[in-house]
């Protein structure tokens, strides 16, 4: 397994390093001590899947705030999407910047996200599942969202077709 910061502090793609024979391959997906060292959060408290039926969906731009903000670690385990975070802590030197990062079935990699970002994706794929784990509790009081194309990021989506719920529409813009 290997952690690389990708440009948003805190931030890093989880990629496997596989151990390739003639019946396909092992790798670790997740490591107590690896994640330590970086001193990233090791402590899961809840496992969701969102599954997407039609390429296109978009979800997002979604976070919890604080007593209740996630960390949170996301793979898509089916078709493929991209998955886009935004840095919502105004102390960060990296605020209000936004990375996108292509999860696949194929790619198998996983994107942690620290707590104080918003995160969303859309789908690139037909029949996409995503897998998250996530170091805190739902708690629908802590609930937020920011509309997923707010001119603040200026958000630069892959697909121009989109399937975004209402909820998702009806988001605020972020005020700076």
């Amino acid at each position: 397994m290997r952690l690389t910061e990708i440009g948003l502090q805190g931030a890093f793609l989880v990629d496997l390093e596989p151990s390739v024979d003639e019946r396909g391959f092992f790798a670790r997906a997740f490591c107590l001590q690896e994640f330590e060292a970086a001193g990233l959060n090791t402590h899961w408290v809840q496992h969701n899947i969102a599954f997407n039926r039609q390429r296109g969906t978009l979800r997002g731009i979604h976070y919890q705030c604080a007593p209740h903000a996630e960390i949170k670690l996301v793979r898509c385990t089916a078709g493929a999407l991209c998955d886009i975070i935004v840095d919502l802590r105004l102390d960060s030197p990296t605020y209000c910047q936004w990375i996108g990062v292509e999860l696949s079935a194929d790619n198998r990699r996983a994107l942690y996200i620290p707590e104080g970002f918003g995160q969303g994706f859309q789908t690139l794929a037909d029949n996409t599942e995503v897998y998250y784990h996530m170091g805190a509790f739902y708690h629908p009081e802590c609930a937020r969202g920011v509309r997923w194309n707010d001119q603040t990021f200026a958000i630069d989506w892959p697909l121009t077709e989109r399937i975004v719920s209402e909820r998702d529409e009806l988001f605020p813009d972020w005020i700076k």
